[in-house]
């Protein structure tokens, strides 16, 4: 009898552990805080994540199969937008639960594509082996119950000091708008550049931003030609200057 004691006692506590590690693996880094690191073979080889980003933003992307059809429409839309991503100093992340095999196969199949009237493009971010799920388990991507293979469509902008800013979710019926994420991209580099330029609803790059409050002096100016600062209430100020 004691022996059958210790024995449940002791596969409950296996249990109880499993359920704290899948509970572990489960939880998404929160906005302001460090993104997890990885390393990974990839289609660039072996990456060391973030080290090997340097002071690049970086923009990493989830999907939960290759040669899936939105998922590969995607793929396409970044291919063709990669050098503005080159240019506003950030760099691309795919990370895919298949195999590198599999990911050298849909890469080369996509850059035979002509898509939306462009001329095929060759992929030049890396797509990342998580066969293991080890970095979709780190970054809390597995939503579905039924399946690991579902719903690893996650999008995490990571700042230069490897800080999560931002983070997108969607389900595998819904294609991601790679505008807005380009969008969301400038929206935080302004706010990095200076933290007091708040984005309002709707912002595109080169609109005015909001500032949370005013100085005294700036109170003073409103209302003159050459102000950079007003209101459209005592609670919502932008400025044209940032």
């Amino acid at each position: 009898m004691k022996r059958s004691l210790l024995l449940f006692a002791g596969l409950c506590l296996i249990m109880c552990l499993s359920l704290a590690q899948n509970k572990k693996n489960a939880e998404t880094p929160l906005i302001g805080s460090e993104a997890p690191a990885f390393t990974a073979i990839s289609t660039h080889g072996t990456l060391n994540f973030p080290n090997d980003f340097g002071d690049f933003w970086k923009i990493l992307l989830s999907h939960p199969k290759d040669f899936t059809p939105v998922c590969s429409s995607e793929l396409l839309e970044l291919a063709h937008q990669q050098k503005e991503y080159k240019e506003l100093g950030a760099k691309l992340i795919v990370v895919s639960t298949d195999k590198l095999d599999s990911h050298l196969h849909w890469k080369a199949a996509l850059e035979e594509i002509s898509y939306k009237g462009l001329d095929p493009v060759k992929i030049n971010f890396p797509l990342v082996d998580d066969h293991q799920y080890v970095i979709s388990k780190s970054y809390g991507m597995i939503h579905s119950q039924a399946s690991l293979e579902e719903n690893i469509r996650g999008v995490f902008i990571i700042d230069p000091d490897n800080k999560v800013r931002a983070i997108y979710f969607y389900p595998m019926e819904v294609g991601r708008n790679m505008e807005e994420l380009k969008r969301t991209l400038i929206a935080l580099q302004t706010n990095y550049r200076n933290q007091m330029a708040l984005t309002p609803a709707n912002w595109q790059p080169g609109e005015d931003v909001m500032v949370p409050f005013l100085k005294d002096e700036e109170l003073a100016e409103l209302g003159n030609v050459d102000s950079k600062v007003y209101q459209k209430a005592w609670f919502m100020s932008y400025t044209t200057e940032y």
